[in-house]
């Protein structure tokens, strides 16, 4: 199984030097392994992922294993300017947890999102153009979310497809595999 966002050693050690220099020891666990479903528009955390706000210690997220994600939400059409995995897929899947489960109203769960990029060390006008299309366009998935959860959908697994031909839509009609 492929890890997204991190592909090789450089990348992790590129990681790990953005990640934790200094003063930000805190900011999140080791990289956590990120496996796509067949379609590679949905994708599932191996391990945990944690984010420590590096200016305020009390904002933490911790998205458990077996969280079912899509990554950065951003339009096709974009992509060759904002790929859906880059420095920023980690903030991502922390945002997507924060509006699939919905602990905190929107704008703060858009916050996070800026400043987990920010502490990642994502470039400026990166962050700028994404968290802009949290804001505008965020209302419609944050209430999407709200109703698949109310209808019963589930978004963490307790087990992983073995075979790498399944795609979301196929899994997570299978019996017995969500939390």
């Amino acid at each position: 199984m492929t890890g997204v966002a991190i592909s090789s050693n450089r990348d992790l050690q590129d990681f790990m030097r953005i990640a934790w220099p200094g003063e930000r020891k805190r900011f999140m666990g080791p990289p956590a392994a990120v496996v796509a479903f067949s379609d590679w528009n949905y994708y599932y955390t191996r391990d945990p992922l944690e984010w420590r706000s590096n200016t305020d210690p009390k904002r933490t997220v911790d998205v458990p294993v077996g969280f079912v994600t899509d990554l950065a939400s951003i339009p096709p059409a974009f992509w060759t300017l904002l790929p859906k995995t880059a420095a920023y897929s980690y903030p991502a899947i922390i945002h997507d947890y924060l509006y699939w489960f919905q602990p905190c109203d929107r704008k703060d769960a858009d916050e996070v999102l800026k400043g987990a990029m920010e502490d990642l060390g994502v470039a400026t006008v990166t962050i700028t153009t994404i968290y802009g299309g949290v804001r505008v366009g965020g209302e419609s998935a944050w209430q999407a979310n709200a109703k698949a959860r109310a209808n019963g959908e589930k978004r963490v697994l307790k087990r992983f497809p073995a075979d790498m031909k399944i795609s979301w839509e196929q899994w997570k009609t299978e019996p017995d595999v969500f939390v």
